[in-house]
């Protein structure tokens, strides 16, 4: 054996232990907590036994109580409590009530339709139904009859009094209404005034 490779080998030997690993050039910039002290540069020491029982007891818990956190929020856990409380009194609150259908169609009449026709959507700007296929049957037949405008002669047109007659009267809506004692008659005459 030649003397310059066997102190070449052990010359290569020495300068691979004075060069940190990966893990030690990985451990001494890592902030992990104690990761450090287990990678040291140098010889294994019982200190260093000690801080990677440490870090792996506390990963461990860490892994543990996790696992356990995500069964809980999979299992869909709820809570309800309900608490019935009886009332001798309630306080009545105002009530709106909003009817969609400014017009009652069964009171439109023919030159309503020849006038108001297009701005109720019942008729388009040609004065015809438009999509009479997706009409129900008995909507469709008031339409036919009422927009056969062949030889008609319009009258005058007044959109109050249009909808003085054809829009919904309160009298006719509310049947019975009785509040802080007073009866809905008064109500109704304080409100069409």
């Amino acid at each position: 054996m030649d003397l310059k490779e066997s102190c070449g080998s052990e010359g290569s030997h020495e300068s691979s232990s004075l060069h940190p690993s990966s893990w030690q050039a990985f451990s001494h910039t890592s902030t992990l907590h104690g990761l450090r002290f287990i990678f040291p540069y140098g010889r294994p020491t019982p200190r260093r036994v000690l801080w990677a029982a440490a870090l792996l007891a506390c990963l461990g818990l860490l892994a543990l109580e996790s696992a356990e956190r995500l069964a809980y929020f999979l299992s869909y856990p709820h809570v309800t409590s309900v608490d019935a409380v009886m009332s001798g009194s309630l306080v009545f609150p105002a009530v709106t009530v909003c009817n969609l259908n400014a017009y009652r169609f069964s009171r439109l009449s023919r030159n309503d339709l020849y006038h108001a026709g297009e701005l109720l959507a019942l008729l388009d700007v040609h004065l015809r139904i438009p999509e009479p296929q997706l009409a129900e049957p008995h909507v469709l037949a008031f339409l036919t009859d009422k927009a056969n405008f062949t030889a008609y002669r319009p009258k005058p047109f007044s959109m109050r009094e249009f909808t003085e007659r054809v829009g919904h009267d309160l009298k006719e809506m509310m049947l019975y209404c009785r509040y802080q004692g007073q009866d809905f008659q008064r109500l109704v005459e304080v409100f069409s005034l």
